[in-house]
């Protein structure tokens, strides 16, 4: 019994899996090989509304609140935690559009994303800054009825293969920091822009790369939020796909250990069962444990963010202990394994995928940094 669970979610949850099991599985280690999304799958995955179901209907969503958006995440990544950033990438940028955007301009580009027609990014990070993600040199310029960019973004996760970005730049002083930082909506396919894909160690279907802009112009409206206040505002958002992050890799984390159980009480030596030797039981036994506490964090998490109260230390917790031990219980599960774990595989791909996570979208240092002021206060741990 789950306290965060109801039928409706287990029910959805069965849902998600089949499809993912049935549809998504299948092509896991030769999406990891082409390092090519598979565009009519995603738009299956959006017909079932399995993308971004949390947004308002009225926004191309269902309704259905974060603790949904999870469930679903959670299971899409127990078949490919690559395929799965597609939810998290629509729900991280569809809260963003739905929140701070004009209803007119991003109401096209939401029935996109839902539908899966549409695959956004998120550009925040530059050459010169990752974990000080407020210090951008991108500039936005405002110039009559448009704004013009230049600059680059750099470690971009679908940068070659995104139809659309929310793109962060500086429009006040460097002085002002965050407070002098605007977020646009931009079209990928404005004149201008050009892009490149790195050959990452993981997550290779979906990607990484950088973003290069040249006197890209973009329309006023277009605008995410207030001018100069667009990280403040928007990256609140960022307290959602921290969560998300955790639920994904744990799904990960958990299917490795269930093969491995399966694995070692089969698996015979010295005439009894591998699981027999409280060598190979015990470590297995230990991760199993703090899997299923971090799985209940995250899902505390989600559940707190639906009923609109604090979660900004709890979602920091999430993004910082979840991949870290994700990425020790898969390797642990590998090693129970052998050779046949350390061949190429599933479980050699799992422990490549969830390592991503232990450097994008925030370090365990920055994370840790949010719990603090979040307990202690801002004031008593200062930048």
């Amino acid at each position: 019994m789950n306290p965060y669970i109801d039928e409706d979610l287990a029910a959805l949850a069965e849902h998600a899996r089949r499809f993912a099991q049935g549809r998504v599985a299948p092509g896991f280690l030769e999406r990891d090989k082409t390092r090519v999304l598979d565009r009519a799958l995603m738009r299956e995955m959006g017909e079932m509304g399995f993308i971004a179901p949390e947004l308002p209907e009225d926004m191309g969503g269902q309704g259905m609140g974060c603790l949904a958006a999870g469930v679903i995440c959670e299971e899409i990544a127990r078949a490919d935690l690559s395929f799965s950033y597609l939810n998290l990438l629509a729900s991280l940028n569809g809260q963003i559009l739905s929140h701070h955007g004009q209803p007119e301009v991003v109401k096209p580009w939401l029935d996109k994303l839902t539908r899966g027609e549409a695959i956004f990014a998120i550009a925040l990070t530059e050459p010169r800054g990752g974990s000080d993600a407020a210090n951008l040199r991108l500039r936005i310029e405002r110039v009559g009825n448009e704004y013009v960019v230049n600059g680059e973004k750099t470690s971009i996760s679908a940068a070659d293969q995104a139809d659309a970005a929310v793109v962060f730049g500086r429009t006040g002083s460097v002085e002002s920091a965050a407070h002098g930082v605007t977020a646009l909506l931009m079209p990928m396919n404005l004149p201008g822009i050009t892009r490149s894909r790195f050959d990452c160690h993981g997550q290779r279907a979906i990607g990484r790369g950088s973003l290069f802009f040249e006197n890209v112009r973009v329309p006023l409206d277009h605008r995410l939020g207030d001018e100069n206040k667009g990280f403040v505002q928007v990256m609140q958002g960022f307290d959602f796909s921290r969560a998300l992050i955790g639920m994904q890799v744990l799904a990960v984390a958990r299917v490795a250990l269930e093969e491995t159980w399966e694995y070692v009480a089969q698996r015979e030596a010295f005439g009894k069962p591998l699981s027999a030797f409280q060598g190979v039981s015990h470590p297995l036994a230990d991760f199993d444990t703090q899997v299923q506490a971090a799985r209940l964090l995250c899902l505390q998490t989600l559940w707190l963010k639906d009923r609109g109260a604090p979660h900004t230390a709890e979602a920091a917790m999430c993004k910082w202990w979840a991949p870290k031990l994700a990425y020790e219980a898969i390797h642990q599960c590998l090693l129970m394994f052998g050779h046949g774990g350390y061949d190429r595989g599933p479980m050699e791909q799992r422990l490549r995928d969830v390592l991503g996570f232990q450097i994008g979208d925030g370090t365990a240092q920055i994370m840790k940094t949010i719990i603090a002021r979040t307990r202690a206060g801002r004031k008593a741990v200062p930048a």
